[in-house]
């Protein structure tokens, strides 16, 4: 076996049994999802099923109720502050709005975390900036711009550019080409992929967005009901005999999630 596969066979995220609920309403339940190291993973399903509080409580911004959530064979729930700041330095986010700060020029938007715990100084901040910018095909006249002065297009490619500046190990997309046209998603969706392929990183997109999930995904798991339904090769998703995933996949009006979200 090739050193490529290896690291792809090698589970780098583990959930386990993991359940949530807001009071009475369960989000998750006894959800399990396998996540390859090296491999560019999509987590679908329809609205309100549960996707960003799985990414939530993998970053420790949700506290799940039960189960187990390993990083690199380290449990993420119950984690000290020390161990969870050491597993979150191994990821990047976009973060669905691209959470820029207003207040922030470009340049300290793209570094605003990279910054944190090294001494470097603002010469080799913006040079990183200018870096991570020209990998998403930004020029250097917009470093000194502030979020409001570009598009929204250009604003999540400078998320992007944050995401990715420090190299990690893991990135999280959230809603990626969201409110964006299909022409500003097609670039976007682009820029991930490469993004995902020159890091070598293991990454997760949370998506409804069936275009965008072919563009950037291997596999593909759905979520229902508060847990993983179908999970497997992006090839084999338009083939399947899950009825649910079936619908969603090719958007038919009839079908179980229609019935599903009548009695909801």
């Amino acid at each position: 076996m090739s050193s490529k596969a290896k690291k792809q066979n090698d589970v780098q995220i583990k959930m386990q049994g993991v359940d949530k609920a807001f009071g009475s309403k369960v989000v998750l339940r006894n959800l399990d999802l396998d996540i390859q190291r090296g491999t560019s993973n999509a987590v679908i399903g329809a609205s309100g099923t549960g996707k960003s509080v799985l990414l939530k409580c993998l970053l420790g911004l949700i506290e799940a109720d039960g189960g187990s959530i390993t990083v690199d064979g380290v449990e993420v729930l119950k984690a000290s502050r020390a161990v969870r700041e050491d597993i979150l330095r191994k990821f990047g986010m976009l973060f669905q709005g691209g959470a820029l700060f207003d207040s922030l020029p470009i340049w300290e938007n793209v570094v605003f975390r990279y910054r944190q715990g090294k001494t470097i100084t603002q010469s080799q901040a913006r040079d990183a900036a200018a870096e991570a910018l020209a990998d998403v095909n930004l020029e250097a006249r917009v470093l000194d711009l502030y979020p409001a002065e570009i598009s929204g297009g250009m604003q999540k490619r400078v998320a992007l550019a944050r995401a990715v500046v420090d190299k990690p190990e893991i990135l999280l997309f959230d809603e990626p080409t969201a409110g964006l046209d299909p022409i500003t998603s097609g670039v976007i969706n682009r820029l991930i992929r490469r993004a995902v392929d020159r890091l070598g990183a293991t990454a997760i997109t949370i998506s409804h967005d069936m275009t965008s999930i072919r563009a950037i995904a291997d596999k593909v798991a759905m979520v229902h009901d508060g847990h993983i339904i179908w999970n497997g090769p992006i090839h084999e998703m338009d083939h399947t005999d899950n009825p649910i995933l079936d619908q969603f996949v090719h958007g038919y009006a009839e079908g179980p999630l229609t019935t599903y979200a009548e009695k909801a």
